[in-house]
């Protein structure tokens, strides 16, 4: 087996969205940087990033409950909702400016509109529902909310959930329709196609394997898993976005800002069906609230998704567990990750959630019938022949230090990046893909402070917002909206 040696600027581990968006920026930041990018599966996009491992969604804070929590006073804190909601604006933005320039195309192969609703039963659930309804419908970020408990209005909004519903119970629903589905395996293979066109370097079936400081620069060790031959890429900044798989890398870096984090991986299954008497029945993409110890990433939903030009119906999570960090990851991930500076994390976390645990296992032991009783509280009349069982992607939750608690388990996304910027990870989930412009912006904040002000000029052509608080500029919003609608083909 040979094994040869290379230089570069920028390796990009994982051939995901977060390596696309960040090498389609820098790409055109500094064009004249050589840039790498490392995927060990046959080709990019399978992992967290294809449609059908539930990163879809377009997060936008419209329909997800779990981002509007309820205090212990009975208010609604909207706080994390409006951050995401105008987060994904930044999103929009950036992919108008490709669009506009000419850097993508068919805007519609990879977001489409979808109405984005929430949904509430019960006394307990509708209360909640109404109130942050109240809560929302005078922010500009979430203008043109709408709201009913009207049995008429419900048949006329989701006809498959409520056209044949016949209980007393009570139910209310939300709805905005500005919301979209998006694609992210699809926009992941236009962002990698522009940025291979524009002389970065792609490479499928090559599994980085070490990441070491080399004097100045990171040495990356990369196997071929073609041929088993190795390589060893000396380069001046490494992003490490492998999804679950970004945990071993991180620690295999020894920088200590990664000291203490854990990972704790959730797995899922979801109802799917393509029969269009029932796709044709529901535009929408609608959430309930999740369960008692229900970890967020468990919210039920009843999705409309468009993959391919194709409509489909998902409905789930049922949620599962798996000691692998990634759906082609091994047994053996979850165990190897324990290090001694993480057990101490890892068994708060354990001690601390027992409700989660509790939940996971109640899951484990649903039937088939368990199964389509959770789809029947929103499909009344469904039919299990109509449905097929697919499994979805691995996501892993981070565990961190906590200095009350010894540590915590926290859902979202967080970058962890070395004092001097060379090297950063990115690990977490939900909301992640949807919010992977702004997200690729703070690290480059973080990695590059002395390039940022000679960047400014071009990231501010890329998302004219760039800097502006949208939440509070209800007319700058309106313009924002009414252009990206436009060039992303939203309003036809």
């Amino acid at each position: 087996m040979a094994h040869t040696s290379t230089q570069a600027d920028v390796v990009l581990i994982g051939g995901g969205i977060m390596s696309a968006t960040l090498g389609a920026i820098l790409t055109e930041l500094q064009p004249d940087w050589d840039l790498h990018v490392y995927e060990r599966l046959d080709s990019v996009a399978q992992e967290s990033s294809d449609p059908w491992n539930n990163a879809g969604t377009g997060h936008s804070a419209l329909c997800e409950l779990n981002y509007t929590p309820e205090k212990d006073d009975g208010s609604i804190d909207v706080s994390k909702a409006e951050t995401i909601n105008e987060q994904f604006q930044v999103s929009r933005q950036y992919w108008s400016h490709l669009v506009e320039t000419g850097k993508l195309t068919r805007p519609r192969s990879f977001i489409n509109p979808v109405p984005h609703l929430s949904y509430a039963s019960g006394k307990d659930g509708v209360d909640y529902l109404r109130a942050r309804y109240e809560k929302l419908k005078d922010l500009p970020l979430f203008e043109g909310i709408e709201y009913t408990e009207d049995r008429q209005k419900l048949a006329e909004w989701l006809p498959l959930m409520f056209s044949s519903r016949d209980d007393s119970e009570p139910v209310a629903v939300s709805r905005t329709e500005s919301g979209t589905d998006v694609d992210f395996g699809s926009l992941t293979r236009h962002l990698m196609d522009y940025i291979a066109g524009e002389g970065a370097h792609i490479h499928n079936n090559h599994e980085v394997t070490d990441l070491k400081r080399a004097g100045r620069r990171w040495r990356v060790t990369v196997t071929d898993k073609t041929t088993g031959d190795t390589s060893s890429v000396f380069a001046k900044f490494v992003f490490v976005g492998a999804g679950g798989g970004a945990l071993h890398l991180l620690q295999k870096s020894g920088i200590p800002e990664g000291v203490g984090y854990g990972g704790f991986p959730v797995s899922g299954q979801f109802l799917r069906t393509s029969n269009p008497d029932l796709v044709n029945k529901h535009i929408g993409k609608v959430y309930g609230r999740a369960g008692v110890g229900a970890p967020p990433m468990s919210v039920p939903h009843l999705d409309t998704r468009v993959v391919n030009g194709t409509k489909y119906l998902m409905f789930g999570p049922y949620a599962g567990f798996s000691p692998k960090f990634l759906k082609s990851g091994k047994f053996t991930d979850l165990p190897f990750s324990v290090r001694p500076s993480n057990l101490g994390v890892m068994l708060a976390v354990a001690r601390d959630n027992l409700d989660l645990v509790k939940y996971l296992v109640g899951q484990l032991l649903q039937s088939k019938q368990d199964r389509l009783d959770a789809l029947r509280d929103f499909v009344p009349d469904a039919k299990s022949d109509d449905w097929e069982m697919i499994t979805a992607g691995q996501r892993v939750q981070v565990m961190k230090k906590d200095d009350d608690r010894g540590g915590k388990l926290q859902f979202g996304t967080e970058v962890i990046a070395a004092g001097d910027g060379s090297v950063a990870a990115l690990l977490g989930a939900s909301p992640g893909a949807s919010t992977a412009v702004p997200i690729m912006l703070g690290l480059l904040g973080r990695c590059f402070p002395e390039q940022m002000p000679q960047w400014e000029d071009k990231i501010k052509e890329m998302i004219p917002t760039y800097g502006q608080n949208l939440g509070n500029d209800r007319e700058l919003l309106q313009k924002v909206r009414e252009r990206t609608a436009k060039l992303l083909e939203l309003d036809r």
